[in-house]
């Protein structure tokens, strides 16, 4: 693989305070020329109105704001199999006047994609930076960096939320005297069985793996109650392969991808592999963000903030593990979360700090990102979501 570096190191940077399985060989078609995109953001400099709807024209990629809704500090979204209902973990510390952020849910309107506000729920826990749906749309699982913890809530038959039916608090530390006195659960995913949650703690150093009732909105601790990393590594999201034997873990404070064997029966992770997300000439300063394997499974794609730039990975089949492909600078500052459309054709960046979105098109064969030279601003964008258009 060639490897291309198209960033320039950076020195000053400004700080910060899902689809059914696809298969391997293609990723799906569309059923139209069109996706629907949803964009959480900040809004507590007031210039967000909080999601964003917008169109990505899969000719061009170009992207076409055609709505948006309230929403405080939308900070990640969630939305269902069935995309009739869409979740936002309001990143707040306080809520009806509690030590406590909020989840809101939302109805898709089936035609146009606009919002309709369903209701809130508190999470008993301050911060939630991160949210799932089960695979039934019966539950939805909030993760709580500020509080370090994660909470479930039951979905009623409209898409709105019950009030929390479990709160799972994290105990323990790592090595980071900053950035880990104490647990920050950062992300939550389930996996394609609907029986394990996993969840990254920045704080503990620890990869999370619970059992999940989904049913009842419960969380027990699995056999293997977690994956511990590196100390001071900081793991941050996570992501499961679609063939269901390896998932990857992007780590924040030392600039990794973990991969894992995954034993999908017994929902266990066992090392197999750790790799820089940055050049080995680079010496400036820089944090990990988000991760996702590409629909056919072939690539694997993080975000750096400070070097600015995606890190795109080549997946060998046989043994998950990653080969460097390219560093992609991202047209922008702090890229945040970034999305792969469904159909495997392009990839979105959230650019936090210079408040735009801009769109690559990857080619096929290497996974490698090409500017398209679309570009659209929307004010500190912190989150995608892909999904077909109902027309």
């Amino acid at each position: 693989m060639n490897k291309l570096n198209t960033q320039p190191n950076r020195r000053e940077f400004l700080k910060t305070t899902g689809l059914a399985t696809l298969a391997l060989s293609m990723p799906i078609a569309a059923k139209s020329n069109e996706l629907l995109v949803y964009i959480g953001t900040y809004t507590n400099k007031g210039t967000s109105d909080g999601i964003y709807i917008c169109k990505l024209n899969l000719a061009t990629g170009a992207l076409t704001k055609v709505g948006s809704a309230k929403s405080q500090d939308p900070a990640f979204l969630a939305i269902d199999r069935k995309r009739k209902f869409l979740y936002a973990a309001n990143e707040i510390g306080e809520f009806n006047g509690k030590k406590s952020g909020a989840v809101s849910a939302f109805a898709i309107n089936q035609k146009t994609g606009e919002l309709t506000f369903l209701n809130q729920q508190a999470t008993n826990s301050p911060g939630p930076c991160s949210v799932t749906v089960d695979k039934t749309g019966k539950c939805v699982l909030a993760a709580n960096y500020s509080g370090g913890s994660v909470t479930a809530f039951p979905v009623k038959a409209d898409g709105s939320l019950s009030e929390a039916s479990d709160l799972i608090q994290h105990q323990g530390s790592s090595v980071n005297p900053n950035r880990q006195k104490e647990p920050h659960a950062h992300t939550i995913i389930i996996d394609d069985s609907n029986r394990y949650a996993f969840c990254a703690d920045l704080g503990m150093d620890k990869v999370m793996i619970y059992k999940l009732d989904a049913k009842r909105g419960k969380l027990t601790p699995n056999t293997q109650a977690f994956a511990a990393v590196k100390p001071g590594a900081g793991p941050r999201h996570f992501k499961i392969h679609p063939n269901n034997k390896f998932a990857y873990v992007i780590n924040e404070l030392d600039e990794t991808v973990i991969g894992f064997a995954f034993d999908k029966a017994g929902g266990t992770l066992k090392e197999i592999q750790t790799i820089s997300t940055l050049p080995a000439d680079f010496t400036g300063t820089s944090y990990c963000a988000d991760i996702h394997v590409h629909p056919s499974g072939k690539f694997l794609y993080g975000s750096n903030r400070g070097h600015d730039s995606i890190v795109v990975f080549a997946i060998e089949r046989a043994t998950g593990k990653l080969t460097l492909v390219q560093h992609q600078a991202t047209g922008g500052k702090w890229p945040r979360n970034f999305a792969v459309d469904p159909t495997g054709q392009f990839l979105l960046v959230a650019n936090q700090n210079t408040n735009n979105i801009v769109v690559f098109r990857i080619e096929a064969q290497t996974g490698n990102l090409m500017p398209t030279n679309q570009m659209l601003e929307i004010p500190l964008p912190v989150c995608l979501k892909l999904i077909p258009t109902f027309s």
